[in-house]
C-alpha cells in the first residue's frame, strides 16, 4: 500500500481505539513517506492515549522539526509534556503554538489548562465546577449531597485544592474522587452514612412527611435558534447529496444554496456546490465558490483536507478552461495542504500536457528552415557557439528535421563535445536511417574517441546506404584513417598494451557478447590448432562478422 492508504488504515484504527495497530501502519507509512508531518503527529496521538508519553514527545518534536509553523505539532507536544509533568515546558511549548496560529482553539483550551493546573499547584484542579451536579446525576452519591458538611467540604476542595490531603479520609471524598477518575464508584465502599452521636432517648413523635429534596441539577436547556438552524442545514445538505448523486444538478443547488443561508459557516457546503457547478461546465463560477470556501474554511479553522479539496477542484476548474499554469499552481496549493496520489498524478498529468502544448504552439517549419540556414552561416564562420543556438532553435521549431540534428552533430565535434554529438548523430539516424552525412559524422566521432571498431562498423554502415556513391570518397578516406590508426597501435606497444585493448573491448557489451558465445569460442580455439579450418569457418556470414569486429577492437591481430 502506499503510504497515504496505510495513513488512511492508521486513521480508522485509531478511532477504532486500537492504538497498537494504528502505530504500526503509520510506522509503516513513515518508512514510506519520511517527511511527512502528519504521519508522526499522529504516531504521537497514539502515544499519548496508550499514556506513552516519552515516545509521543519524541514524536511531537519530529512533527515540528518537518513543519515549524503547522499549529497541531506544537499541541501534540504540549498534550505529551503535560502527561509527562512538565507543566511549564507544556506551558511555553501552547505558547509557541499560538504565535503561528494566534486563534487555535484546541491550543487556547489546553494552554488555559495548564496555566491553571500550575495556579493550583502540584493538586491541580482536583473537582471540577459542576461535580455537584454530577454526584446528583449518580445514583450511588445523590445521598450524599443530603449531608450539609459533605458539601461544604467539597466546595472547600474547589475552593483550595490543598485541602483534598486533609479530607481524604472521609469515604466520601474518596468515593467521588474515585468516581471522577475511573467514572465509576467502587461498590465495596458505596455511599454510607457519617456515624451519627447518640442522642438521649426521646419520646415518640408524630411522624412529618419529609420535605422534599433539592438537588443542584440543570434545567434542560432548549437549542438556541443558531443550533437549530445548523440542524436544518445539515438535513438541507443531506438532500443535495442524494440529488447530485442522482445528477439532478439543479435539484442540488437549491438545497445547497438553503443549507448556505442556514449556516454561512460551513465550507464543505461550497465545496459541495462547486462540485456540482464543475458537472455543469461552470468552471469560473466552480473557481469562484472554491475560494470562498476556502476563505471560510481558514476562518473557522476547518479540516487541512477540505482546504486541499477545494484547491484541487479550482485546478480541475483551470484545466477545463485550459489554463494549465493556473491550473498546475492549484495543484500544488492542494497537495500542500493534503498529498493524495490523485492530485500528484494530475500534476504531473498536467505538466506533461502543458510541455507538449508548448511543442506544438511552436512548431514552425519555416521558421526552423531560417534558422539552422543561419547556424550553417556561422558554421562557415567557424562560430560554432553561436552555430549551435541556431541548430537548437531549428530543432525546437521542428523537432522531426534530421538535418539539424546533424548540422548540430558537426558543431559539437569541432567544440570537442563528443557525447553530444554522438548523441545527435543517432538521433538523426533514428529519423532518418538513410541520412549517409549521421554515419560519417557518427564514425568521426568515434574515430576522436578511438573507438575505430566502431568506428569502422559505422563507415560500413555508411557505405551500405550511400547507393549513389556521393560519399563513398569521405567514407573511404575515413575508413583509411581508422585502418592506419588500428595498424599503429597494433605495431606500436607503447601506443596501447594487450592488456589495455582487451580491457576496453570487453567494455564493448557487443564484442563481449562474442567472446562469450560458445560457438566462436570453440571456433577462435580451432583458428590456433588448425588454420585451415579457421579459413572454412570464415565461409559463414556470420562468424566472419564477428571475426572482423574482433579484429577492428584489436582483440584478434593480423601477422
Amino acid at each position: 500500500m502506499s503510504a497515504e492508504e496505510l495513513k488512511a488504515k492508521g486513521n480508522e484504527a485509531f478511532s477504532a481505539k486500537n492504538y497498537e495497530k494504528a502505530i504500526e501502519l503509520f510506522t509503516k507509512a513513515i518508512e514510506i513517506d519520511p517527511t511527512n508531518h502528519v504521519l508522526y503527529s499522529n504516531m504521537s496521538a497514539c502515544y499519548a492515549s496508550l499514556k506513552q508519553y516519552d515516545k509521543a514527545l519524541e514524536s511531537a518534536n519530529k512533527t515540528i522539526e518537518l513543519k515549524k509553523d503547522w499549529a497541531k505539532g506544537y499541541s501534540r507536544k504540549g498534550a505529551a509534556l503535560h502527561g509527562l509533568g512538565k507543566l511549564e515546558e507544556a506551558r511555553d511549548t501552547y505558547q509557541e503554538g499560538l504565535k503561528h496560529d494566534p486563534n487555535n482553539a484546541q491550543l487556547k483550551k489546553s494552554f488555559d489548562e495548564v496555566e491553571s493546573a500550575l495556579d493550583n499547584g502540584p493538586f491541580g484542579k482536583i473537582f471540577p465546577d459542576d461535580i455537584l451536579v454530577k454526584i446528583a446525576l449518580n445514583p450511588q452519591l445523590r445521598p450524599y449531597l443530603d449531608q450539609p458538611d459533605f458539601v461544604e467540604k467539597v466546595k472547600a476542595i474547589q475552593a483550595d485544592p490543598k485541602q483534598f490531603n486533609a479530607h481524604l479520609q472521609d469515604d466520601r471524598i474518596k468515593n467521588v474522587f474515585m468516581y471522577i477518575l475511573t467514572g465509576s464508584v467502587n461498590p465495596q465502599s458505596g455511599p454510607q452514612e457519617p456515624p451519627q452521636p447518640q442522642q438521649p432517648q426521646q419520646p415518640p413523635q408524630p411522624e412529618e412527611p419529609p420535605e422534599p429534596q433539592e438537588y443542584d441539577i440543570p434545567e434542560p436547556t432548549e437549542k438556541t435558534e443558531e443550533e437549530l438552524n445548523k440542524e436544518k442545514s445539515v438535513k438541507e445538505k443531506e438532500l443535495g447529496n442524494t440529488a447530485y448523486k442522482k445528477r439532478e444538478f439543479e435539484e442540488a443547488l437549491k438545497h445547497y444554496d438553503k443549507a448556505w443561508e442556514l449556516d454561512p459557516t460551513n465550507a464543505s457546503i461550497l465545496t459541495n456546490k462547486a462540485a456540482v457547478l464543475f458537472e455543469q461546465e461552470k468552471y469560473d463560477e466552480c473557481i469562484e465558490t472554491c475560494e470562498n470556501a476556502i476563505e471560510v474554511g481558514r476562518e473557522h479553522r476547518v479540516d487541512f483536507k477540505l482546504i486541499a479539496r477545494a484547491y484541487g477542484r479550482i485546478g480541475n476548474a483551470y484545466y477545463k478552461l485550459d489554463k494549465l499554469d493556473e491550473a498546475i499552481k492549484y495543484y500544488q496549493k492542494s497537495l500542500t495542504e493534503h498529498r493524495t496520489p490523485d492530485t500528484l498524478k494530475k500534476l504531473n498529468d498536467t505538466e506533461k500536457l502543458k510541455v507538449k502544448k508548448e511543442k506544438e504552439a511552436y512548431y514552425n517549419p519555416e521558421l526552423s528552415d531560417k534558422a539552422r540556414e543561419e547556424g550553417n552561416e556561422l558554421f562557415k564562420k567557424n562560430d560554432f557557439a553561436n552555430a549551435v543556438a541556431k541548430y537548437t532553435e531549428a530543432i525546437k521549431r521542428n523537432e522531426k528535421d534530421p538535418r539539424a540534428y546533424s548540422n548540430r552533430a558537426a558543431c559539437y565535434t569541432k567544440l570537442m563535445a563528443y557525447p553530444e554529438a554522438l548523441k545527435d548523430c543517432e538521433t538523426c539516424i533514428s529519423l532518418d536511417p538513410t541520412f549517409v552525412k549521421a554515419y560519417i559524422r557518427k564514425a568521426a566521432v568515434e574515430f576522436s574517441k578511438k573507438e575505430y571498431s566502431k568506428c569502422m562498423e559505422t563507415c560500413d554502415a555508411a557505405l551500405k546506404h550511400d547507393t549513389t556513391g556521393q560519399h563513398a570518397a569521405e567514407i573511404a578516406k575515413q575508413t583509411q584513417k581508422c585502418r592506419e590508426a588500428m595498424w599503429q597501435s597494433n605495431a606500436s606497444g607503447s601506443q596501447e598494451s594487450t592488456e589495455e585493448t582487451l580491457r576496453k573491448a570487453a567494455s564493448d557489451p557487443e564484442i563481449a557478447r562474442i567472446l562469450q558465445d560458445p560457438v566462436m569460442q570453440q571456433i577462435l580455439q580451432q583458428s590456433q590448432e588448425d588454420p585451415r579450418a579457421f579459413k572454412e569457418h570464415l565461409k559463414n556470414p556470420t562468424v566472419a562478422a564477428n571475426i572482423h569486429k574482433l579484429i577492428n577492437a584489436g582483440v584478434l591481430r593480423t601477422a
